[in-house]
């Protein structure tokens, strides 16, 4: 008898060996990233996905806009589909990446077809190559590595903002980055195997009874995703919030019974725990997770832009030990599917 989670409890130890193989794919295809951008005379980015990867664009978003010095916003695909005009309104001639797992959500095609029908110019990335959005872009990469299983999105997320960055830093013109990116496999195993015993831990404890996960820049749409696997997995209250907007008014909800996961960044970091001790004063419990010092430090000696990744697999250990810790299967999560597909006639 297959054992419960096992699918999933796969994906997200695997991740390591996922990202270097991505990495092999996206330097195989880093020459055509180079020319559409350089070809393509864009002045803005539209990162856009659905659930997990609309988050995953918020993230995007931050760093391709840090980086390529361009503006960029991440935003649902249901809204560049209905709401195209106001939506793609981020500059002259924004180039859209498109973000799905599957590559067959319906928002997300419907979204693409009406920037192309605008005259606006695609990059796909996805994990499945006979599915449409594999076939749609100016561009197309397909990320074999980041396949799942399961329904929620761990291994393939990661795959897939891991693809983002690096298209980014190749855009950039950042060598540094791009080479620091393949130091990202190793330290994810030194993370997995440091983290799982506290995930283990706070995700069998029975008196944490609502949780929050903070993160500002390019951390908050990585905060956004932990969030969202807190519910999926484990069916907990879990929201996510920017560090420092969290005193303005969502502080009142903690308690003893609170869990606050924190992603510190390095240049903030002093005002974000300043957060995070008033929090603690409050009664509620911490979970900081940051390069070094923390309840969870990374050590990976990463510039913080490639190293975002790394938050991941902490939150994502702790949502599947929750969930197991709850009688819950985190393969199959309560009222879910793998892919969102609208009935056509709507």
């Amino acid at each position: 008898m297959p054992t419960i989670g096992a699918h999933t409890r796969h994906e997200i130890a695997s991740q390591p060996e996922a990202w270097a193989a991505t990495l092999a794919t996206l330097e195989d295809h880093a020459a055509a990233l180079s020319d559409l951008f350089a070809t393509g005379g864009y002045d803005s980015l539209l990162f856009t996905g659905c659930g997990s990867t609309y988050y995953l664009a918020l993230a995007a978003a931050a760093v391709g806009q840090e980086l390529c010095a361009l503006p960029a916003r991440g935003l649902p695909a249901s809204e560049l589909w209905l709401d195209l005009p106001n939506a793609a309104r981020v500059g002259r001639k924004p180039l859209l990446v498109a973000v799905s797992r599957s590559g067959a959500t319906s928002e997300t095609l419907r979204a693409c077809a009406a920037f192309q029908a605008a005259g606006g110019d695609l990059l796909t990335l996805s994990c499945y190559p006979d599915q449409p959005l594999a076939t749609l872009g100016r561009l197309n990469l397909v990320l074999l590595a980041g396949q799942e299983q399961s329904i929620a999105q761990t291994r393939a997320f990661s795959t897939l903002y891991l693809a983002a960055v690096f298209a980014a830093a190749r855009w950039a013109g950042r060598s540094d980055l791009l080479a620091a990116l393949h130091a990202l496999p190793a330290a994810g195993r030194r993370v997995l195997d440091g983290s799982r015993a506290l995930a283990a831990t706070l995700g069998a404890d029975p008196s944490i009874e609502r949780l929050f996960v903070l993160g500002a820049g390019q951390r908050y749409g990585l905060a956004c995703e932990l969030s969202l696997k807190l519910k999926e997995m484990s069916l907990s209250h879990s929201e996510p919030f920017h560090v420092l907007e969290f005193r303005h008014g969502p502080k009142s909800m903690v308690t003893p019974g609170t869990l606050v996961v924190a992603l510190l960044s390095d240049a903030n970091r002093a005002h974000e725990v300043a957060v995070l001790d008033e929090l603690r004063a409050q009664g509620g419990r911490i979970l900081a997770i940051a390069e070094d010092d923390a309840d969870m430090s990374l050590g990976s000696g990463l510039p913080e832009i490639v190293r975002s990744i790394l938050y991941l697999p902490p939150g994502q250990q702790l949502a599947f030990e929750r969930a197991l810790a709850r009688g819950l299967d985190p393969d199959h999560p309560l009222h879910l599917d793998a892919v969102v597909r609208l009935d056509a006639s709507a």
